[in-house]
């Protein structure tokens, strides 16, 4: 009778429990996500095209390039990207496009320009530049825009 008395009231005790939500489930103690920052994570779309200027250029290649909380996306060196984007705040004006000293390229006139929008640290980005050449573009010593 005992046992039966004692079995009866562990029963008792553990419905209680489980109606109010006491015990040992971990969904009824979790804590609310919080965000790791104030800003919302950095992603971006880049893109590389013939043209003179975005709105004319037709996309010929496009990645995208997210660097928060970590650097992935499908440019082919995210790491690289984003702390070469790091370096200069996400000011994208700040990269460093001209070609490098020695580097040797035609005065043809082919128009290549290359895009980013999204957002950078909470920030809306867009940005937009015209290389005179495809020569030009791939002498810049910036690894944003190499993909």
């Amino acid at each position: 009778m005992r046992k039966t008395t004692g079995a009866i009231g562990l029963g008792a005790a553990l419905a209680v429990s489980a109606v109010l939500g006491i015990g040992t489930s971990g969904a009824a103690h979790a804590a609310p996500a919080k965000p790791q920052s104030l800003y919302p994570p950095s992603a971006l779309v880049l893109t590389v095209g013939w043209g003179a200027d975005a709105a004319t250029t037709e996309v010929q290649r496009a990645v995208t390039l997210s660097c928060r909380p970590t650097p992935t996306g499908t440019h082919p060196a995210p790491a690289k990207a984003c702390a070469e984007l790091r370096s200069v705040g996400g000011m994208f004006g700040q990269l460093r496009t001209g070609a490098e000293s020695g580097r040797v390229c035609t005065k043809e006139w082919h128009p290549i320009t290359v895009t980013a929008e999204g957002i950078w640290d909470g920030r809306r980005v867009s940005y937009e530049h015209t290389f005179a050449n495809n020569c030009f573009k791939s002498a810049a010593p910036t690894l944003v825009f190499e993909f």
